[in-house]
């Protein structure tokens, strides 16, 4: 039996998903095959994701598929109701809503699990995390999985690392399908789009901070300049510093970039980049968002401790924090994810080209079976990625002759 904040809303959940459908031409390839084949009969797949539209059709084309599936958030504010909803009138196991508290995500993560899962997608490594310490039991029946964000292939990476992670997982976000374009492109868009959808402020001729030039960062930081902003980098990785010079942009430290910035993003996957000592220094109406998985980047706690006076937004999504200097900074969505938490997250299009990585890697680890251990994407895999997506758009692209093989394989 599925969780739910009000099952009757499935009818706009339908709505949004029959919408993305159409410029999803990845899944919708798959979806062709999987009807017919069905990869995945008799398997268990436990999916947390951000839960709306896209995510959606992705769990939709799994259970399709043949799979069982059961699905919940990877984020407490990220869940669109009517989507969940529609899942659920669909015949799939859904276990979140928006808004949950810190105990009901952490039990909708838990019956998620209650599958006892065969194979498992996550995002920040919320399922791992709890397969490798209060579920540990059911991680024997676990195949494998596929991780969704630099967070969650960093946690692997730990795990893997101390030889501790008890079954195959695969890196979806090292590949070139996934970081290129999701990271840049899809966090660009969607985060310049949960910030202006949320503040109704001007983001041209205003200073732009950002914290981290990692590929995600870097989509930040260009659709700002986009925007026409002038744009900041903080950085603590040297090259990445001179790849943001050589791209145009000022580089400083956080404590130098806090008296400039209008706008602040933090996009780094660290905790405590923007601390009590940086509000201090900041402009009054400067509005702090995040873009890293997890609300630690902005030291929210601290700011919320130092404040004198706490001040409503224009909506839910905007608090205002009134300092003992006189200033009032503005939160955008908790500190959380500010392009799913305070917006609709990446583009269609671009997670068409993700979720594709996600089914295929799963149908791959059923095909190939794996040593517990972190695996990249199989090239073939993004290959094939690519070239549907080309082939949607009705673009070719040239082939090597075979001379051309042979020149480039000889030495």
């Amino acid at each position: 039996m599925s969780t739910l904040r009000n099952p009757e809303l499935a009818p706009l959940g339908h709505d949004k998903m029959d919408w993305v459908r159409r410029k999803m031409p990845v899944l919708m390839a798959l979806r062709e095959r999987y009807i017919r084949d069905l990869p995945f009969q008799g398997e268990r797949i436990a999916i947390s994701l951000h839960l709306e539209a896209k995510t959606a059709i992705l769990a939709e084309l799994l259970h399709m598929g043949g799979a069982s599936v059961s699905i919940t958030s990877s984020n407490p504010l990220s869940t669109q109701d009517d989507v969940a909803a529609a899942l659920a009138s669909k015949g799939m196991e859904v276990h979140a809503f928006r808004g949950a508290d810190e105990k009901e995500f952490d039990g909708f993560q838990q019956k998620v699990l209650d599958l006892e899962p065969t194979l498992i997608i996550d995002d920040g490594g919320e399922l791992t995390d709890r397969l490798h310490t209060s579920r540990r039991n059911l991680a024997i029946n676990v195949k494998g999985g596929a991780e969704e964000t630099t967070t969650g292939v960093s946690r692997l990476k730990a795990l893997a690392a101390h030889k501790k992670l008890l079954y195959p997982m695969i890196a979806v976000n090292d590949a070139d399908m996934k970081h290129l374009f999701d990271n840049r492109y899809g966090t660009g868009q969607s985060t310049w789009d949960g910030i202006m959808r949320t503040t109704n402020l001007l983001i041209a001729g205003s200073t732009v901070v950002v914290a981290g030039y990692g590929w995600c960062g870097r989509g930040v930081a260009d659709r700002a300049r986009g925007l026409g902003a002038r744009v900041i980098v903080t950085e603590v990785n040297p090259v990445r510093a001179n790849e943001a010079l050589m791209d145009g942009h000022h580089v400083m430290t956080m404590d130098q970039a806090a008296s400039y910035g209008d706008f602040f993003v933090t996009v780094t996957g660290n905790r405590d980049v923007i601390k009590p000592e940086h509000f201090t220094k900041m402009k009054d109406g400067a509005v702090l968002a995040n873009a890293g998985h997890f609300d630690v980047e902005v030291d929210v706690r601290g700011l919320r401790a130092m404040a004198t006076e706490l001040v409503p937004g224009r909506n839910e999504d905007v608090q205002g924090f009134v300092l003992p200097t006189g200033q009032t900074l503005w939160l955008l969505a908790e500190g959380r994810l500010v392009n799913l938490a305070a917006g609709d997250g990446h583009p269609v299009e671009i997670m068409d080209l993700t979720f594709g990585l996600q089914a295929l890697s799963l149908e791959y680890l059923l095909e190939h079976p794996l040593e517990p251990g972190l695996y990249p994407v199989d090239s073939s895999v993004d290959q094939w990625v690519a070239e549907i997506r080309l082939k949607a758009l009705g673009i070719a692209i040239d082939r090597l002759t075979p001379d051309q093989e042979r020149y480039l394989a000889s030495w």
